[in-house]
């Protein structure tokens, strides 16, 4: 701040509180006469403080061209070592191994979903790569099912050790996933072959900036049928919303939610509208679409709904407004009956095969 020009009178020193926080705070003076002392260190500071400023929501290093990219690696620019490709036969046997692992369907694709999700399409954060899921702060985040995650993590764990493929945990998360799909496509009478670009490495907790991810966390996933104390927002408004961050149009949107809760992917058990989560089917429209079910207010629980037998008034199915949303909404309704024809299971398992690759991908720019 300059207290006058040259050649014009002089004028008295005018501050904000946040000026004068930088004499009157004992931190930041500390930090301010650090800098008065050292230009050198001030002018470093400065830089390094301006280049995460602008280049804040770019996403990873690889994204940057040109140039003048510095060759260091910042940690908010969340690093991630470099991976290895597997070959078609080592992929093979990877996926062979981990349906071996004694791990359901369910519990490989919400675990590779759990890793995936995390992306936000708004500053190209989060994601698969980098297998942060088995780090803090993921590995513990509610809506992940800590308990439930370490058992399978554990599991997978065993299979890396074992295989005797070099494989990251990143990529080993993917691959059980895509396994799975792949498994419960079959016991549905469907050939699906689900794309796995490999080559993912695995960060390590130095490498993450746990304060950092921390704001990634979902206080709601409607994929999940997830949502967090506390949270005020319409579910189903925070379903599309996270829809939009991953990138998903609304069919895209709407395939995933089927197939996730046909494969038992529920937070809260609601949603399931399946006999069979071994099996990809088009179960969860066929039921939620029934003419002969009638949905209603559950008393016993907010924002969940049951659907009853017409006839005899027997509770089949519970849901939540994720799930029914699906129904009262006429464009989403008009896709899922589409997904809920009785010869469209084929097209049904395609297009979910086809949406999970592009959200295991998202992250993926170095494709």
């Amino acid at each position: 701040m300059l207290s006058h020009v040259v050649g014009v009178e002089f004028h008295a020193p005018v501050m904000t509180t946040a000026d004068m926080a930088m004499k009157m705070d004992p931190i930041y003076n500390e930090i301010a006469t650090r800098f008065r002392n050292d230009f050198d260190a001030l002018s470093d500071a400065y830089a390094r403080a301006w280049y995460k400023l602008t280049h804040r929501d770019m996403g990873p290093k690889v994204r940057y061209v040109g140039p003048e990219v510095p060759a260091s690696e910042e940690l908010w620019q969340d690093p991630i070592p470099a991976g290895t490709a597997l070959s078609e036969a080592d992929a093979a046997t990877v996926k062979a191994a981990i349906m071996d692992s004694g791990l359901s369907i369910t519990d490989l694709v919400s675990t590779a979903w759990a890793s995936a999700s995390t992306y936000r399409g708004s500053d190209m954060r989060g994601g698969a790569n980098g297998g942060r899921l088995r780090l803090e702060p993921q590995v513990t985040w509610e809506a992940n099912n800590p308990a439930e995650l370490q058992r399978v993590l554990s599991a997978l764990e065993g299979v890396q050790s074992s295989v005797g493929v070099d494989v990251s945990m990143a990529d080993l998360i993917v691959l059980g996933g895509a396994a799975a799909i792949e498994a419960a496509a079959s016991a549905a009478g469907h050939s699906v072959s689900v794309g796995v670009s490999t080559g993912r490495g695995d960060a390590s907790q130095d490498q993450t900036d746990v304060e950092s991810f921390a704001w990634l966390e979902p206080k709601a996933d409607g994929f999940r049928n997830y949502l967090g104390k506390g949270v005020s927002h319409v579910a189903e408004h925070l379903l599309v919303d996270k829809a939009q961050l991953l990138g998903l149009s609304a069919p895209e949107m709407t395939v995933l939610v089927g197939g996730l809760r046909t494969l038992g992917v529920s937070t809260n058990g609601h949603g399931v509208l399946t006999d069979d989560t071994s099996s990809l089917s088009n179960d969860f429209f066929a039921n939620l679409l029934d003419i002969g079910t009638g949905w209603s207010p559950s008393s016993g629980a907010e924002d969940v709904f049951e659907g009853k037998d017409r006839a005899t008034g027997a509770v089949k199915w519970t849901g939540t407004r994720n799930d029914l949303v699906f129904g009262s909404n006429s464009i989403l309704r008009a896709i899922a009956e589409v997904y809920g024809a009785s010869d469209s299971g084929e097209k049904f398992v395609n297009d979910f095969a086809a949406a999970w690759v592009k959200v295991m991908d998202a992250d993926r720019f170095d494709l």
